[in-house]
């Protein structure tokens, strides 16, 4: 408040109590995750490339916004978020989720794990990683960032029966690999 050079009354001229200052911070930082979820997704792209698209584009959300995204995260489901504010959570994520659904109808995710559950798994995933770089954990330059991207598909994604081979395979010289 002392920053902004106002007296802690004045909010409430425009707000007529703490959960409803949440609420309008809430929405206003959500619908900006919204957007750099979805601003000039091609949805015609092959499954890999769009979840390889929604990992690049929650990473330059929580770097370009890192007070929003954590924000966003401390307030996830509190018991203070009013209706507008829950069905705005709803309507972000259920792309994401109307996706998982589309890549396990295709064939490219499991069918043994609900499409809820896999969008939990990604996504608490990711803010865990943020997370524990914010509290400095670990160090994620973007090799590591895309390596546990990676570990999340692979979590879910049908192996490929056309697949490279194994680690296993790989590390096997060829001439050994022949004479099996």
């Amino acid at each position: 408040m002392e920053r902004a050079g106002v007296g802690g009354g004045s909010l409430y001229r425009l707000f007529e109590s703490k959960e409803v200052l949440v609420n309008a911070v809430f929405r206003e930082a959500k619908r900006r995750l919204e957007h750099a979820l979805r601003d000039g997704v091609d949805a015609s792209l092959q499954p890999r490339a769009l979840f390889d698209g929604l990992w690049a584009r929650l990473a330059a959300f929580a770097r370009a916004e890192p007070l929003r995204f954590r924000f966003l995260e401390l307030q996830d489901h509190a018991p203070y978020l009013d209706g507008e504010s829950r069905q705005l959570e709803l309507a972000v994520l259920a792309p994401m989720l109307l996706a998982c659904m589309d890549f396990q109808r295709r064939g490219v995710f499991r069918s043994d794990v609900e499409a809820p559950a896999i969008m939990a798994f990604v996504w608490g995933a990711f803010v865990g990683l943020v997370k524990s770089e914010r509290l400095g954990y670990v160090r994620l330059g973007p090799p590591a960032f895309d390596a546990a991207r990676d570990a999340c598909w692979r979590a879910f994604a049908v192996p490929d029966p056309i697949a490279p081979a194994t680690l296993d395979e790989k590390r096997t010289p060829s001439w050994k690999r022949r004479r099996r």
